[in-house]
């Protein structure tokens, strides 16, 4: 399996998602924590075109295009952590991580590391949960030999 679709959807998954919350800092919307449900979009449409990806390759097998979808919803999420990081310490470190997690679902003053590593498990879980259904959807699209 080539990884390549999927390093290429998972970027695509991290730009749209980091492109979203930089506008929604510029315009002053960064503290409206439902808005950042709206990422769920992004990884949503990056993890389909994965497995449509495979379809057009001739991929038809449920597995491979579950783990494909997985990869592909990781490398976004490892990705959007690693420009999490990056941007937080531009921004003066940890105290703009405070300054976020008042808006998040953090108490106390969680540092770079603990924000970034609480994200991370969010992210895999909703990684997971993308994948399940999409690859719910696809099922009944499928036609395995």
């Amino acid at each position: 399996m080539k990884l390549r679709k999927e390093f290429l959807n998972g970027f695509i998954i991290a730009a749209t998602t980091g492109a979203f919350f930089l506008l929604m800092d510029a315009m002053g919307y960064g503290d409206l924590f439902y808005l950042r449900l709206i990422n769920v979009i992004f990884v949503l449409y990056g993890v389909n075109r994965s497995v449509q990806m495979n379809i057009v390759e001739g991929e038809n097998s449920f597995v491979k295009n579950a783990v494909s979808a997985m990869i592909t919803a990781l490398i976004g999420v490892f990705l959007s952590i690693i420009g999490l990081i990056i941007y937080s310490y531009l921004q003066g470190g940890d105290a703009y991580v405070e300054n976020l997690s008042k808006t998040f679902l953090f108490g106390g003053n969680p540092s770079i590391f603990t924000y970034s590593a609480s994200l991370l498990f969010e992210g895999v879980a909703a990684s997971v949960i993308v994948t399940m259904l999409l690859m719910l959807y696809w099922n009944n699209r499928l036609t395995s030999d």
